[in-house]
């Protein structure tokens, strides 16, 4: 067959291959191996023939062997027999029964309990007596001999069924990034604990209908055995939470899988209509709040950088739509000293993909409130970045010792000397101090804080005439989502008409009606920044 025509088959096939791979196997590295093997042995036979007939039955038939030669290759004992079911491991090619008998053998071994699996694996494969093994597993010898009797009945009934692999087995979910609300631990946030697929999809199995350890192998096509420690693992550090009955469930959002344009354009066209309301209404609030406010040093003088910080800030943390959701199960407490709401962004598709919108589709992602606090200077911040900031790699890059290094410059404690290179260096970096040694951020008096917190909120005024519609557009939302997430999606939800999106939104008009002008790009890494400290640069 000609190289082309070859390549175009095994195009066509390679994810039936791999869906088979994956029912044969125990874990995705054992199903990704098998599935090279076949791919290899399929392409390299194509290549040497011509005028194959039937080329799907011929690619099974070639995909059958190359399994019973994968399955007689991993063993190579001379055989097991459990009370009476004889399983030959040749080095030579078993025959298909055999190896589905195989297939069945380790698999109904596989979903025994952890004391049971051991007693077999030791009296069967191991060829070892009652007595040795109840003096190394520590139990009475009728003891040992009741687990094996009833590790036989469970075999037995084993044979006679027929597991079927899981949708996530076949086709699992793959996250395009995490994110948090709330304090990461020393480790991380969620990617530090769902970036390996396997364990993504674990949790993700349980998000929908709660499951047994048993039944989440079944759904993700990999042994019990396989998965004992992860789920153990995911469950001590609280991404799995379990039940009555012994089922897990999770409080991780993970977001559809599928989105629609039509309902994004909609969304954004009433956020539109809020952000309006917000510029024309509570933007003069703010603005005639800040020319109150006590003493902030602003790097360039620049008064507009105190005022988009500050509009954003209050629109972000007033509440609108008092949802009234307790959230307080959602947040996941980790081992190392984590505690947070846990997001997971998974790849999507578009159920509507020859919609054209007719409003412009903008990205306002915005990674914020980002709360910093020191134990050991007077000095704090709160932050939030945005497209309109120069600042890199959001809440891991914002350290709280960066504040503590710019209160020792600020207090002259961090002279420019070679010693201190190291540490100006990431004060450079992060764009708290220019080229020439001038702080380059808003610092404000400890106490301007609480003069920012007291400016009036969103008013009820303004408020009233999009919050019922926050509120329908909440509920409407929560039902995409399985039952236990549908509090959190409610709350976050609500927010919809006057949270980061609403605010970024509003100051886009600000700057089209020439209210606020370009920033420079010495100001980028200020705005938005807003630093608290008992003594301003200016100080000597």
């Amino acid at each position: 067959m000609e190289k082309e025509k070859a390549d175009a088959v095994i195009t066509a096939y390679l994810e039936k291959i791999y869906g088979f791979a994956v029912k044969k196997c125990f874990s995705y590295a054992e199903a990704e191996e098998l599935a090279s093997d076949i791919v290899e042995e399929v392409y390299t036979t194509l290549l040497r023939r011509d005028g194959i007939y039937n080329i799907e039955g011929y690619i099974w038939r070639i995909s059958k062997h190359t399994w019973a030669r994968y399955v007689s290759s991993k063993k190579r004992h001379e055989g097991v027999s459990i009370d009476g079911v004889e399983i030959p491991y040749e080095d030579e090619l078993p025959s298909d029964d055999a190896a589905d008998e195989l297939m069945k053998l380790r698999l109904g071994i596989a979903y025994l309990t952890e004391v049971r699996r051991r007693t077999v694996y030791l009296f069967y494969f191991e060829n070892r007596s009652v007595r040795d093994i109840a003096s190394e597993l520590s139990m009475p010898e009728g003891t040992v001999k009741w687990h094996l009797n009833k590790a036989r009945k469970e075999l037995k009934e084993a044979f006679r069924m027929e597991r079927k692999i899981g949708k996530l087995g076949m086709n699992p979910v793959k996250a395009r990034g995490f994110g948090h609300n709330g304090r990461p631990g020393d480790g991380g946030g969620p990617e530090k604990y769902l970036s390996d697929p396997l364990d993504l999809n674990i949790v993700y199995s349980c998000y929908y209908d709660p499951r047994t350890a048993d039944e989440i192998a079944d759904e993700l096509g990999v042994t019990p055995v396989f998965l004992s420690d992860r789920i153990a693992k995911l469950e001590g550090s609280g991404f799995l939470v379990r039940e009555k009955g012994g089922r897990f469930t999770t409080y991780v959002e993970f977001s559809p899988l599928t989105y629609s344009l039509a309902e994004e354009e909609e969304l954004n066209r009433k956020q539109l209509e809020a952000a309006k309301i917000l510029a024309d209404e509570y933007y003069p609030v703010v603005s005639g709040a800040v020319d109150r406010l006590g003493e902030i040093y602003l790097p360039t003088g620049n008064r507009q950088l105190a005022e988009m910080s500050i509009f954003l800030h209050k629109v972000c943390t007033t509440p609108v739509s008092s949802a009234g959701r307790d959230i307080s199960r959602y947040f996941i407490k980790t081992p190392d000293g984590g505690e947070f709401i846990a997001y997971a962004v998974l790849e999507q598709t578009c159920s509507d993909p020859d919609y054209q919108p007719t409003i412009p589709m903008e990205n306002w992602l915005c990674c914020g409130a980002m709360n910093r606090w020191s134990d050991k200077y007077p000095v704090g911040s709160w932050s939030y970045d945005t497209k309109w900031t120069s600042r890199q790699g959001a809440w891991e890059n914002n350290l709280g010792e960066d504040y503590e290094k710019l209160y020792e410059y600020m207090t002259h404690q961090l002279p420019d000397i070679p010693a201190n290179a190291e540490k100006l260096a990431r004060l450079r970096e992060r764009g708290m101090i220019d080229e020439s040694g001038r702080v380059a951020v808003m610092v404000a008096r400890t106490g301007v804080r609480d003069e920012i917190e007291s400016i009036p909120s969103i008013g009820e005024s303004v408020t009233r005439r999009f919050a019922d519609a926050a509120l329908e557009y909440a509920l409407n939302e929560a039902k995409k989502y399985p039952p236990q997430m549908q509090d959190l999606i409610v709350h976050e939800e609500s927010r919809a008409f006057s949270g980061s999106v609403v605010a970024l939104m509003a100051r886009k008009i600000l700057f089209d009606r020439g209210v606020w002008k370009p920033l420079a790009d010495a100001e980028k890494a200020a705005v938005d920044l807003m630093v608290f400290s008992d003594v301003l640069p200016t100080d000597e």
